[in-house]
């Protein structure tokens, strides 16, 4: 369990939606790949999904959360909410729009509310495990609670295998 609450915790609790917390060893400031953490929390690594930002042709910004294992496919991105296209937000701009770091980024608790969209493989678990806002430490919740907490929508995401 974890030693700290974090906000990602505090919202959950707020709100009154039950989670898991998961923590994991790492080097301060320094992010690991999401199948890694899976492991290091010892959980499937299907339950796992990173949480990327991205903007669009209209300069509106988008999240989207999708399995940790995938890459996220562009063109269905942007189709699922309506762009023309999307490039992934550099890495120095995502703690002034979201208030998180990289490798701590979560679709809960941002500083403002952007459209999110979770890959639709997300309802086939029934747990989803995102970060909590902070490096080393991960929540495992509910899916369908996850999404009508952070008004997210369901979309084909990721890039085909093969």
């Amino acid at each position: 369990m974890a030693k700290e609450k974090t906000n990602v915790m505090r919202v959950l609790e707020q709100k009154k939606i039950p989670y898991a917390a998961y923590t994991y060893p790492h080097e301060e400031g320094v992010a690991v790949d999401g199948v890694t953490v899976a492991q290091a929390i010892g959980q499937p690594v299907q339950q796992v999904f990173k949480t990327l930002l991205t903007q669009g042709a209209s300069k509106e910004y988008y999240v989207f959360v999708i399995p940790v294992a995938c890459q996220l496919d562009l063109k269905k991105g942007a189709k699922a909410v309506g762009e023309k296209s999307l490039a992934l937000v550099p890495v120095t701009r995502i703690q002034p729009l979201t208030g998180y770091i990289r490798g701590g980024c979560s679709p809960v608790g941002m500083k403002k509310r952007f459209c999110t969209t979770f890959h639709q493989s997300v309802l086939q678990e029934g747990q989803v495990i995102v970060s909590a806002g902070k490096i080393g430490y991960q929540v495992g919740v509910n899916p369908r609670e996850l999404l009508e907490l952070v008004g997210g929508h369901t979309a084909d995401l990721i890039v085909d295998e093969g």
